[in-house]
């Protein structure tokens, strides 16, 4: 549990909000990649709980047994404590106390802009975003991939932008606040960046429908969790949309418009694939046939994430010391980062 990640590689930062178990969404999304990340990098991966009450402040009752769901996913899906540092947002304070510079110095006009600002308060009905916490929470996402000194975060193509904005924070915090002192910069143009610039790290994102065709989302309820066991997983596919047009068994149906091939492209072999879509353009199958073919593949792949999550959820102990010793490493490299911010800032020695 001491073991220290390597200096010399380079480090990775990213996050997940706990809003409940993880769905096969989530594991392809982030965590499958982050599993590889972990051997390459030094990796942060945290539980971003302060995140969560951007939008959900009104009703914080599920909030620990939420952040409890995703570090035994975290877990399960492979995360290795050995390889990577494991922690919860809100255990390292550091986090807010850059973010709270951060606001000193960004305008407004940034944290309107992003995308995502205004398509959630058009997309979340019956609460109140009009809030500070939810304007700035791009800006909490920034102090939490600064304050690593991070060098790459893997994002998906729809999360670029906000990359950019803790670009641009990092960019302006070192214009404002370079790294030397009121002498040297008095005499020199030339600074030191006390906050490197982030780049975007693209991870694959395949394409993963839910039970209903549209995106997998716990908001639509049309997810597969990564604990759902075979049975529940079986019941959620029988009614799976499939190619509209095909409406009788008799009909053969197109697999590039079937959500349920989607899901093929991603679990089953090239040969179950193949067999599947040779099966479905001749109408040789029904599409029953076909759903159970992928419901095969995703137990199997499910398989071996539930049974390391079980052992890690029947010994909450380690799993309290993992998250303390993820913590504790990451309230180091925190403060690290937080004691050139300060003397950069004027308010440390």
């Amino acid at each position: 549990m001491s073991i220290s990640p390597s200096d010399q590689k380079k480090r990775v930062l990213s996050g997940m909000r706990p809003t409940g178990k993880l769905h096969l969404g989530n594991y392809m999304g982030a965590l499958y990649n982050w599993v590889r990340l972990q051997r390459d990098y030094e990796c942060y991966f945290f539980i971003a709980d302060w995140h969560a009450l951007t939008t959900d402040y009104a009703d914080t009752s599920q909030v620990r047994e939420n952040t409890r769901d995703v570090i035994l996913d975290f877990l399960g899906g492979g995360l290795d404590p050995e390889q990577c540092t494991l922690f919860v947002q809100s255990d390292v304070k550091e986090h807010a106390e850059l973010f709270l510079l951060f606001t000193m110095i960004t305008p407004l006009g940034w944290l309107e802009r992003v995308p995502t600002y205004k398509e959630q308060q058009e997309n979340i009905t019956g609460k109140d975003l009009s809030t500070y916490g939810f304007l700035g929470y791009p800006l909490l996402q920034s102090a939490d991939i600064l304050i690593y000194q991070a060098d790459f975060v893997p994002v998906g193509q729809d999360q670029v932008a906000h990359v950019e904005l803790t670009r641009e924070v990092a960019r302006r915090f070192n214009q404002i606040y370079p790294k030397q002192s009121p002498e040297l910069r008095a005499r020199s143009s030339d600074a030191e960046a006390v906050l490197p610039e982030p780049q975007v790290l693209l991870t694959p994102s395949p394409k993963l429908p839910g039970t209903d065709g549209r995106k997998m989302s716990k908001s639509y309820g049309n997810t597969i969790l990564l604990t759902d066991p075979e049975p529940v997983i079986r019941q959620k596919l029988k009614p799976m949309v499939t190619d509209p047009a095909r409406i009788r068994r008799s009909d053969p149906g197109n697999p590039e418009v079937c959500p349920v091939f989607d899901l093929h492209k991603v679990f089953s072999s090239a040969e179950v694939q193949q067999k599947a879509r040779e099966g479905c353009t001749t109408a040789g199958i029904g599409c029953i046939e076909c759903k159970s073919w992928v419901a095969d593949a995703i137990v199997a792949e499910l398989k071996p994430i539930q049974e390391r999550r079980s052992k890690y959820e029947s010994n909450p102990r380690m799993v309290t010391e993992i998250l303390a010793e993820g913590s504790r490493r990451a309230s180091m490299r925190a403060e690290q980062t937080m004691r050139e911010v300060r003397k950069a800032v004027g308010l440390g020695d």
